[in-house]
């Protein structure tokens, strides 16, 4: 099943489920107003949009119409809690060496995670609105989940079953402003802007034998400026997203609709390229010396998308813009 928001005056848009091949969709408001009430009643909602989404494949949906991406919100406009994890141990090694920061002894037994702003999101077509370049504007290609309700002290395994939706990520970050949050000693916030997600956010089944071990084996096609720029496997997370979730609900429970967050996808293989700038600029420094790309700037474009097998785009297009930001 796929689900998307159409934008509205409201603050969570409206709900629509979307066929198979993103061609078609119909408005769900006679079970739920939008998704963030969906996901919260799941237990009733689920199974009546399952409903609805075959007949819209069976072509009974009444009063279908065409899907035009460019009237889609993130999947979720906003959420009660956004965390990110960094599951990738590649990308974890490259930006630590970025920042000459030292790797945590605990890299590969304990995940890493932030907490970000959930408040509001950015649509998959809204410009990115930067309010200083030096900050170091930059793009972090994910994937992510977004759960039910789940207890404090979740196993792994079980955590998994939690498991309602996934959907594809741009955490937008700056890097420049990083170090010297993290010297606080108190995280990430300000180097942390508002994200976007693809538009569509899919029922685990959607993707086949590509959703396995609790991963996403597929690539993430990454676009920078028109030309390629990754295709790293999302299969390869260190930690599967039950162990995400499990971190995430160590000591507290985790609410419906919370969306968790996978980190940067990235793959030792160079020949795949990178999600994210700052993993080009190390890359760059380690094999060239010095890093020669710079981060983003008004103007550059980033578009990010992840094809099954047959070709048809599972999330939809994250397909945006870098502008200055204008009161």
């Amino acid at each position: 099943m796929k689900l998307a928001s159409l934008k509205n005056q409201s603050r969570d848009g409206e709900l629509i489920v979307v066929s198979k091949d993103n061609k078609r969709a119909v408005k769900a408001s006679s079970i739920a107003p939008n998704l963030r009430e969906a996901i919260e009643d799941w237990k009733h909602c689920g199974p009546k949009l399952q409903e609805l989404a075959t007949q819209l494949e069976n072509g009974k949906a009444a009063k279908a119409f065409d899907v035009d991406e460019s009237k889609l919100h993130s999947p979720l406009p906003r959420s009660f809690q956004w965390a990110d994890g960094s599951a990738f141990i590649q990308h974890v090694k490259l930006v630590r060496m970025a920042r000459n920061a030292p790797l945590p002894e605990t890299l590969e037994t304990v995940p890493l995670m932030y907490q970000g702003g959930s408040d509001t999101y950015l649509a998959p077509t809204e410009d990115i609105p930067q309010i200083d370049f030096s900050h170091g504007t930059d793009f972090e290609g994910e994937v992510g989940v977004i759960v039910d309700d789940t207890p404090m002290g979740v196993t792994p395994e079980a955590a998994l079953e939690k498991i309602l939706l996934v959907v594809m990520v741009n955490d937008v970050s700056l890097r420049g402003l990083i170090p010297e949050e993290l010297a606080q000693g108190f995280g990430f916030f300000q180097s942390k802007p508002q994200t976007a997600f693809g538009p569509f956010a899919v029922t685990p089944d959607e993707l086949g034998t590509a959703w396995r071990e609790g991963r996403v084996h597929l690539p993430l096609n990454v676009e920078y400026n028109g030309e390629v720029f990754g295709t790293a496997d999302a299969g390869a997370m260190h930690f599967h997203f039950g162990q995400l979730i499990a971190h995430a609900a160590r000591t507290r429970p985790l609410t419906a609709g919370t969306i968790i967050g996978s980190g940067t996808v990235a793959n030792e293989d160079r020949a795949r390229g990178s999600s994210c700038l700052a993993e080009k600029r190390m890359l760059e420094k380690i094999h060239e010396g010095v890093m020669k790309t710079p981060f983003m700037k008004v103007g550059d474009t980033i578009k990010m998308e992840m094809l099954a097998p047959d070709g048809t785009s599972i999330f939809g297009r994250i397909s945006q813009k870098v502008v200055e930001y204008k009161p």
